[in-house]
């Protein structure tokens, strides 16, 4: 186990929340699903307590902690995306049910906010000629979700 790994508190949802995660991301599974082995404030006694799993090769921890606590955008996960098609297929089955926020960012069901972001965007805005960079990041904050064929056009031919 990892000396260091998220927990991420939900009311009551952990198991579904992170089966759906794991269904989206290669390289993910559910580790480990614990049961309470005694009634408390959150969980009844035999339900799942906790989901321990994996996404992308980073473990996670999931807590079914009660209505006290939500998830705020001071904390997202950010999805490095090969191309625009995994953008896009991440980008609607996150979405779904959730909130398109801006530039990449969205919430899901659950509310925990996500990064969308194609690799193309971290090149442009850390592009060595620094007009480049600095008409990737513009175009970047006119989107929703990072569209690379329409920030390459913005950056690359002004």
């Amino acid at each position: 186990m990892p000396k260091i790994r998220p927990c991420l508190w939900f009311d009551g949802d952990a198991e579904e929340a992170a089966n759906y995660y794991v269904s989206l991301i290669p390289d993910s599974r559910i580790d480990r699903v614990g049961r309470s082995p005694a009634d408390n404030p959150s969980t009844p006694e035999g339900e799942v307590l906790t989901v321990e799993f994996t996404l992308a090769g980073q473990p996670y921890f999931a807590l079914n902690g009660g209505p006290n606590y939500h998830f705020t955008p001071a904390v997202s996960f950010q999805i490095d995306c090969e191309d625009q098609a995994e953008t896009d297929r991440l980008w609607a089955a996150l979405s779904e049910g959730g909130e398109e926020v801006a530039c990449g960012w969205l919430t899901d069901r659950w509310g925990l906010s996500w990064q969308i972001i194609p690799r193309r965007l971290t090149e442009l805005i850390s592009h060595d000629d620094p007009d480049i960079a600095r008409r990737a990041m513009q175009s970047m904050m006119t989107m929703v979700k990072i569209d690379i064929a329409r920030l390459e056009k913005d950056a690359l031919n002004p």
